[in-house]
């Protein structure tokens, strides 16, 4: 064998071990593609600041089937949505989330548009509904005894049927359908009487609407018995909020 074929042999071996240290230490020597590109047809329609104390840009409609599913087609989102024929996917509400589901369309959206979402927390979502909501309505029964028949036919008059969004109240700031039949998934855990109140091990949130109910964090379908407390929302949903103005 000659000195130069010894020479290229020393020098593939070479090549060769560079290449399996930098696969093993994860590539690092290997240049990512640009970053995602700022697509602002991805980023809701927000209205804000709204709050004397902090600063609050509010969603101005929920989430709606159409935006759900392009989280769906995207990766970012494991449930896709349906809406019956009469039904237009812009302007339905999405419903039927748990709340694993709104923290997956979360994730996908902050990580897409770079912006930071959440859901509010139930004294965020109180304040901006304040003028839409009414107060809790006296019993029908003074009767004690009669409790649950108050609670049956007060709970009747709650608006139930999925409507498209505007369909109800708008308040001042601009924000629609606080008083709707969607109940909104918040992030106030709700962990029972005297028990911690740990995000990362709850077993229910609250979630608000003409009334405020804890629903466990895994339900999707409030009519099949998954309220904590509270009598049963009609729909499940999500309206998102920021702390730092949007850009379009």
């Amino acid at each position: 064998m000659t000195r130069q074929s010894r020479s290229k042999i020393i020098i593939s071996v070479a090549a060769l071990t560079v290449a399996a240290g930098a696969l093993a230490g994860g590539a690092a020597w290997m240049t990512r593609g640009p970053a995602p590109q700022f697509n602002s047809a991805l980023m809701p329609d927000m209205v804000g600041p709204i709050g004397q104390d902090a600063a609050l840009w509010v969603q101005r409609h929920e989430v709606t089937v159409s935006e759900w599913n392009t989280c769906h087609d995207a990766g970012g989102c494991g449930l896709w949505l349906v809406t019956r024929p009469d039904q237009d996917p812009d302007t339905t509400p999405a419903t039927g989330l748990s709340y694993p589901d709104t923290q997956e369309y979360v994730a996908w959206l902050n990580d897409t548009t770079g912006h930071a979402f959440r859901l509010p927390r139930v004294a965020e979502w109180s304040a901006m509904a304040e003028s839409v909501i009414p107060d809790t309505p006296d019993p029908i029964f003074t009767d004690p005894r009669l409790s649950w028949a108050s609670a049956y036919m007060l709970e009747a008059e709650l608006p139930r049927a999925l409507r498209p969004s505007g369909s109800f109240s708008t308040t001042e700031d601009g924000i629609a359908d606080l008083d709707g039949s969607v109940w909104e998934w918040t992030d106030d855990c709700y962990a029972g009487s005297g028990a911690p109140a740990r995000p990362d091990r709850c077993p229910a949130f609250w979630v608000a609407g003409i009334h405020m109910a804890a629903m466990s964090y895994l339900e999707r379908d409030p009519a099949r018995g998954g309220c904590a407390v509270g009598t049963p929302p009609a729909h499940l949903g999500m309206r998102l909020v920021t702390d730092n103005a949007p850009r379009s």
